[in-house]
C-alpha cells in the first residue's frame, strides 16, 4: 500500500464539457476546477482522478479500484440510471463508495430518478453543484477512516 491512502474520484460522460455544458443545471466551474477542490478536501491523500466517455473504461477503472484505492467517489452520469455493467462491477469493491452528482436526479425528468449506484453507495451527496464532490470527498474519507482502511 502506497504511504498516502488512495481516493478514485471517478467520472462519466460529458463531464469533461463542466463549465460549458448547461452551465444553469451543472455549474460554471470546469473539471479541473473540480479536481481541485477534491484534492484540497482530502489532505494527506492521493486522489486519482479521472473522467472517461465509455463505459467499459468506467468499469475497468472501477475494477482497478479494487486493490488500489481505500475508498471511492463517483459521478457516473447518465449511466448512473442506465448502466447494471457498473452497478455490477461496484459490487465487487469492499471499500467505501460515495455517489455523487452536481444535480439532484430526483427533481429533474423522470428518467433520472431511478440509480443503480444507490443500490451499493454507502452515502449519496447530490444537488450541491460543484461542492457536492467536496462534500462526497469528505463523507469517504471519513468511512475510510472509520473502516480502518486509511
Amino acid at each position: 500500500m502506497p504511504d498516502a491512502p488512495v481516493l478514485y474520484v471517478l467520472n462519466g460522460p460529458n463531464l469533461n464539457l463542466l463549465g460549458e455544458r448547461e452551465p444553469e443545471i451543472y455549474g460554471r466551474e470546469t473539471l479541473a476546477d473540480v479536481q481541485a477542490l477534491c484534492e484540497r478536501a482530502a489532505p494527506g491523500w492521493t486522489v486519482v482522478f479521472r473522467q472517461t466517455n465509455h463505459e467499459g473504461v468506467l468499469i475497468d477503472w472501477v475494477q482497478e479500484a479494487r486493490s488500489a484505492a481505500q475508498a471511492l467517489v463517483i459521478n457516473p452520469a447518465a449511466y448512473t440510471h442506465t448502466s447494471v455493467a457498473l452497478l455490477d462491477a461496484l459490487k465487487t469493491l469492499s471499500i467505501p463508495i460515495v455517489e455523487c452528482h452536481l444535480s439532484d436526479p430526483k427533481t429533474r425528468e423522470e428518467f433520472r430518478h431511478h440509480s443503480y449506484v444507490a443500490l451499493v453507495a454507502a452515502k449519496t451527496v447530490a444537488g450541491h453543484g460543484a461542492r457536492s464532490y467536496e462534500l462526497a470527498v469528505r463523507a469517504a474519507v471519513e468511512l475510510a477512516q472509520e473502516r480502518g482502511l486509511a
